[in-house]
């Protein structure tokens, strides 16, 4: 399958991928949802104003609006059909209805670089877990030891925590350095910017339809309310968050900022990429889940991840963005499917547009790991930057950029589905 548009060959964004997005134009109209294409924006509202997409959407007007979320709520079906109806309209050899009409070409596209986006969902909620394996042996290995770095229950559930919704914030925000209080080893709390900033790699998903409450969704059911996956930075003062987590684990440490990608990747664009994962089996050394956790489909995704960090000297010498990690999500443990699963099986309902996080990925070697906190062990081996400045944890005018993709092959030859990225600069603390 190939675009009749000219979408380069190395782009992350083809006919196969087609992630949704929320955007305004920069001559001021309102925002509305959109596909990227290539380097543009398909505009949504206006091929739904066109009627082009009456039989995907059974008549319902879902795009002419300021976020995903009656779209998500539509549900799995609706959410293929629409798929699929802007794929014959994209393709080279489909409906022609968008190819060979040249006013709606020059109405319905714009260019990536004349459009804002925005979140792309009002986020109702916000749950992050701790699904890599490797990460959480890391931070158990660091702060209780070898013998007991995995918690006796991690193995048998993802584990998680309620964030804060109301700080999710969209790409290319600035991420202002908290304060709060510090615990030194030999002295009484203290109160001030956080020392130890830094950053969580991690791969997002939305909800769709969502449950009712008391109604628990099942594995079997879980693909039919999982709407589509961002890159999630889930920022993290490292500091405030060891004096403040015992017995209730993370709050002002976690709750200031958590950036996302601008573009949802569809699940369904993400199923060449599906691979078997860890095993969760007694042969393999593993407790088998409970029943209700047991997923017989392929758990993991095969995506690359990378997160890169420019300081302000470097952006003053333009010098490129050093890659400091490389991760991939197929080192989760626990997979999207389970963790929302997971998530209602106590009859919790969740609803269209809430997020929920995957946790720090890392992998199994010191430079895949998702966290300064474990690239640098703690501070004791800070990461050379090519301007020869060295980092132990962020410091203010840093920018710290996650990317992800995957590869895959079609009749056609290769193509690459990807995020895009997922970016914010450190600013200073402000007084008071």
């Amino acid at each position: 399958m190939r675009s009749f548009l000219d979408v380069p060959a190395d782009s992350p964004f083809p006919i196969q991928n087609l992630p949704y997005g929320v955007f305004s134009r920069d001559d001021g109209s309102d925002p509305a949802i959109g596909v990227r294409i290539g380097d543009q924006v398909l505009d949504l509202a206006v091929l739904e104003e066109r009627g082009l997409l009456d039989a995907a959407l059974k008549g319902v007007r879902v795009f002419n609006q300021p976020t995903l979320n009656a779209f998500m709520a539509r549900g799995r079906l609706v959410w293929q059909a629409v798929r699929a109806r802007l794929q014959d309209l994209l393709s080279a050899e489909g409906d022609p209805a968008l190819r060979e009409d040249d006013e709606l070409r020059d109405v319905a596209l714009v260019s990536v670089a004349a459009v804002t986006m925005h979140l792309p969902a009002a986020i109702g909620d916000y749950t992050d877990f701790y699904s890599s394996r490797q990460h959480a042996t890391n931070v158990g290995t660091m702060f209780r030891g070898p013998e007991k770095a995995l918690m006796p229950n991690w193995l048998h559930l993802p584990v998680g925590y309620h964030g804060r919704a109301s700080s999710v914030l969209i790409s290319g925000t600035d991420i202002v350095r908290p304060k709060g209080q510090q615990k030194p080893e030999d002295a009484p709390p203290l109160f001030g910017p956080s020392k130890l900033l830094d950053i969580e790699l991690e791969l997002g998903f939305f909800v769709g339809p969502g449950n009712d409450i008391g109604t628990p969704i099942t594995m079997a059911e879980a693909p039919d309310h999982i709407f589509g996956f961002v890159l999630v930075n889930d920022w993290s003062a490292r500091d405030i968050q060891k004096w403040e987590y015992v017995p209730l684990g993370p709050f002002l440490g976690k709750n200031f900022a958590t950036s996302i990608s601008p573009w949802v990747v569809p699940y369904d664009a993400l199923a060449p990429f599906r691979i078997e994962g860890e095993p969760q089996t007694p042969e393999a050394g593993n407790p088998e889940p409970l029943p209700y956790l047991r997923q017989d489909e392929p758990r993991s995704l095969d995506l690359t991840l990378d997160v890169l960090l420019d300081s302000a000297a470097m952006r003053e010498a333009n010098t490129e963005p050093a890659r400091v990690a490389r991760s991939n999500a197929c080192y989760l443990y626990w997979s999207p499917e389970q963790q929302l699963v997971h998530h209602t099986v106590n009859g919790c309902n969740a609803r269209p547009g809430d997020l929920m996080a995957s946790g720090t990925i890392s992998g199994e070697t010191p430079d895949s790991y998702g966290s300064f906190l474990e690239l640098t062990w703690r501070g004791s081996k800070p990461i050379t930057l090519p301007s020869g400045e060295e980092r132990k944890f962020l410091q203010d005018g840093d920018r710290v950029v996650l990317t992800g993709h995957a590869d895959s092959e079609d009749a056609d030859g290769p193509y690459r589905v990807g995020f895009g990225e997922v970016e914010g600069v450190v600013r200073p603390a402000r007084g008071g």
